[in-house]
Parts: structure tokens; C-alpha cells; sequence
């Protein structure tokens, strides 16, 4: 990127300029000279591009972020009763929840957490979509029901931020939509690694203005120090959040779980079978939809089973799945706030006896920090102050996006063309790059194609539009 406004000496060069006094003095290019213009060409037709994608995922993210506190004011007469002086039995507040809603099937209970808060009683129900359960909420200390909504998810998301996470997720459009997302996450990546060895490579006079932006009057020059100094401070939470994008992905995200697999990174869940088989699925009785009738027998009850979790110490916040056909009690903990509290244990509900526990610390390193993006990139690692993390990397991606088009539009020859725009770095620069150079780039280019296919598919999208343009250019030259 030439310098518009020049302030020192030392800065009063553009780039090529500087390349080119650096080949004229070694009598060959650097292979940073060579690899700039190309990355310059590919950077910017990713942020051309992709860029509307990705300010749709970082607002519709920046809501969300916002929404876990929105859930607490606009939902508080649910979540929230007066402390009395003691917690009622499980049982007898799964109770009231079944008599309010007697067409509904209860799945799981989540027990109030802390004084004042409601219990949770999520139930699978005829009238509530596909994947999601029905929250009856209630009062631990007496068993009034203090209201029914809609729960999503792990972290329970109710109707505001389920509304929002769609939003974020496929745009309300099922599964055509993902594709908007994984499209935009597999090259939010791509786009911030590029700034950064642009931003890096540039020479500077003074170390400083590679971490602070610059003063002075508005120009192109102090909108690119802008955009430059937050991407370089935003990269790292960037790269974080287009990784663990990826994981939810339709097409990445089958080839990120095979490699898991393969490196016993698999999150591993705890046994429930009462025959001692293969174990409930970490999620079982979160996700409504369907429900396995419970089983027929002996049962000790909710608050036995949750009795004996706690005594191997599954304790604290809780999510209890009830038995089903031929599985146990499954107690889980939830507190995924650092540390996290995620032990889980099965118990047989004959004889209330611990089949089989679970502890977090036992969770195959790559499982750990599965589970760790994961929830950062939910907004529940951290709790608050993870919410405002999110949102504060939502609103530097959006500004990132704003000064980026802001810099496109700058460059727009208004002597010659009123409406004219900004153009990309001239084409060919990839004949520049030193073949042993080259060709690990191809390798490597190819196989992160292949392994995030919608970055591949894209990408090639971007070359065959951009050869198109290439040939039409040189026949209007030889018209």
C-alpha cells in the first residue's frame, strides 16, 4: 500500500519503493518483497469480498455477547425468587413442573444454583420445535411454577439469545445458512493472518507506531494506522474465534472432529449404561426433540441420585438427566466459568449407587482445550467478563471491516473517474515469488483447501473471476 501524506523523511518512500532499492542493492528481490504483493492481492479480495459476511457475524456476534445479561433483566421474574428459609426436595418441584405441564415429558432438571434463583425442569414437549426443550421454571422454596419458555442448548439460552444465535449461526435459513458462517469463518483467519504480516512487514521509523495508531489530520495514511494497530491488538482472539468457528461447521468441522479422533483428542463421556456399555452422550437431555421412555423399575429418585453424586464429590452447579431405557441417572457439573467444574458421574437408579464418574482433569489435553474455545467462543468460559470480550472483539472486527472499505474507497482516482474505486495490487505477482518458494505454497494452499472446503471452493471462485477480469482487460487492450 503506497503512503498518501508523508510526515518524515524515513516514511516518505512507499513500500515498493523501498523493495526496490532493496533488490537493486542485493540484485535479487527478498522473498518478503515477492510474497507482499501477492498477499497484498489476496488480502484484498478476501476483505472485499468476504468482509459483508464477516460484519454480519461480528454484529449479529456483538449482540449475543450483549445478550447474556439482556436474558437476566428481560427473563428475571423467571430466573430470580425471594430467598426462603429451605430448598424443597427435587422431587416434589420436578412435581409441580409435570402438573403444570402434564402433556410434557421431563428430560432433565437443572437444581437452583444459588440463593434466589429458580430450578430449571427442562422438559421435552409436542409443542416446542425440534431441538429445543421446554424450561419450567420454579420456585425452590415453595414449588410455584414461575413461568414456561423455551430452552436451547447447553448453556440454556432462552428465546432472546436462541434468537440470536441463530441469527449469528445460519441467519434463520437452516442449514443453507451455515454456509454463511463457516464461509466467514474459514476466512476470518486467512484475512487477520494476512493484515498482521502486512502490518508487520511494513517499515517504520519508530517501533512505536506498530502498536499505537497514528495522530493527525483524516487521511487514508492515519486510517490505515487505525486499521493496522486494533488488528494487530484484536489477532489473537480473532484466530481464536475463526478456530473455534470452524469446530460447529458443517464441512471443516467433520475433518477437525476425524483429525480429533485420530489424536485421541475425542471428548470423552461418562458410562451410563445400566449393562455397563458404552456411556450417555455428553449433551443427552439438553437438546429436546426426542426422549427415550424412561425406564420401568426401581427408581431412588432425583434427590438420592443427586445425593450420591455429590458424595464423590460432583458437586455445585448442576444439570441432572433423568434415567431413560436402559441408562442411569447422568449429574453433571456446569460451571464452566475458570476453573471450570465439569465432573460427571452415573448412577443407577435401582440402588442409587455411582456407576461410573468422570472428572475434567482426566479429559485428554486436546478434549480440554476443545472445550475451553468452545465455551470462550460461547461467551460462558469467563462468564462476564468473557461477554465483554466477545463484544469488544465483535466491535474491532466491525470497525476493522468500516476503516478497511474506508481505505478502498480513499484510493479511487477522482481526477479521472468521479465514481471510480479503489484497485487491487496488479496481477502476476505470483511469478515473482523464487520457485522453491512457490511450490510449498501450492502444497500447502491445496491441502488447507481441501482439509476447509468452503475457503478452497471460495478461493477458487476468486481465481477463476479474477483470470475472467484478467483476459477481458487485455482484449479491450488489443481492441
Amino acid at each position: 500500500m503506497a503512503i498518501d501524506d508523508p510526515v518524515r523523511a524515513a516514511d516518505t518512500r512507499t513500500e515498493t519503493e523501498q523493495e526496490a532499492a532493496e533488490a537493486a542493492r542485493t540484485g535479487r528481490p527478498s522473498t518478503w518483497s515477492a510474497l507482499r504483493p501477492l498477499l497484498l492481492r489476496l488480502h484484498f479480495y478476501a476483505g472485499l469480498l468476504i468482509a459483508p459476511l464477516l460484519l454480519i457475524a461480528a454484529t449479529s456476534g456483538l449482540l449475543y455477547a450483549l445478550s447474556f445479561q439482556a436474558e437476566k433483566i428481560i427473563y428475571s421474574h423467571e430466573l430470580e425468587v425471594p430467598v426462603g428459609d429451605r430448598a424443597l426436595p427435587l422431587s416434589e418441584q420436578v412435581e409441580a413442573a409435570r402438573k403444570a405441564n402434564p402433556d410434557g415429558t421431563v428430560t432433565a432438571v437443572w437444581p437452583s444454583a444459588e440463593d434466589g434463583a429458580t430450578t430449571r425442569v427442562l422438559m421435552a414437549d409436542p409443542d416446542v420445535e425440534e431441538g429445543k426443550s421446554l424450561a419450567v421454571f420454579v420456585d425452590p422454596y415453595t414449588a410455584e411454577v414461575r413461568g414456561r419458555l423455551p430452552s436451547y442448548g447447553s448453556s440454556g439460552a432462552l428465546p432472546l439469545r436462541t434468537w440470536l444465535d441463530e441469527l449469528h449461526r445460519d441467519l434463520h435459513l437452516g442449514d443453507l445458512g451455515r454456509n454463511y458462517s463457516e464461509l466467514a469463518a474459514s476466512w476470518l483467519w486467512v484475512v487477520a493472518l494476512g493484515g498482521l504480516l502486512l502490518w508487520l512487514g511494513r517499515r517504520r521509523s519508530a517501533t512505536r507506531r506498530l502498536f499505537v495508531p497514528e495522530r493527525g489530520p483524516k487521511s487514508r495514511r492515519r486510517t490505515l494506522s487505525w486499521h493496522g494497530t486494533v488488528g494487530l491488538w484484536a489477532v489473537a482472539g480473532l484466530l481464536i474465534l475463526s478456530a473455534t468457528g470452524l469446530t460447529w461447521s458443517k464441512y471443516a468441522g467433520e475433518n477437525i472432529d476425524a483429525v480429533r479422533g485420530q489424536l485421541g483428542g475425542a471428548t470423552p463421556t461418562v458410562s451410563a449404561s445400566i449393562g455397563g456399555d458404552t456411556g450417555a452422550s455428553e449433551h443427552e437431555g439438553h437438546g429436546g426433540g426426542h426422549h427415550t421412555p424412561a425406564p420401568k423399575g426401581p427408581d431412588v429418585g432425583i434427590d438420592k441420585a443427586v445425593e450420591a453424586a455429590r458424595a464423590v464429590g460432583v458437586d455445585g452447579q448442576l444439570s441432572v438427566v433423568l434415567p431413560s431405557e436402559g441408562k442411569g441417572y447422568v449429574v453433571k457439573e456446569t460451571d464452566a466459568t475458570f476453573p471450570v467444574h465439569l465432573d460427571s458421574a452415573a448412577i443407577d437408579p435401582a440402588d442409587g449407587k455411582v456407576m461410573d464418574t468422570l472428572r475434567f482433569a482426566d479429559y485428554p489435553l486436546l478434549a480440554q482445550l476443545t472445550r475451553f474455545g468452545i465455551d470462550a467462543h460461547m461467551g460462558v468460559f469467563l462468564g462476564l467478563f468473557n461477554q465483554l470480550a466477545l463484544a469488544a472483539l465483535a466491535l474491532a472486527l466491525i470497525l476493522l471491516i468500516v476503516w478497511g472499505y474506508r481505505m478502498w474507497w480513499l484510493r479511487r482516482p477522482t481526477k479521472e473517474r468521479t465514481f471510480g474505486v479503489g484497485r487491487p495490487v496488479a496481477r502476476g505477482a505470483w511469478r515473482k515469488i523464487p520457485v522453491t518458494a512457490l511450490l510449498p505454497l501450492a502444497a500447502v494452499t491445496a491441502l488447507i483447501g481441501w482439509f476447509i472446503p468452503m475457503l478452497g471452493i471460495s478461493l477458487l471462485v476468486f481465481l477463476a473471476g479474477d483470470i475472467a477480469l484478467g483476459l477481458v482487460a487485455r482484449a479491450r487492450a488489443k481492441a
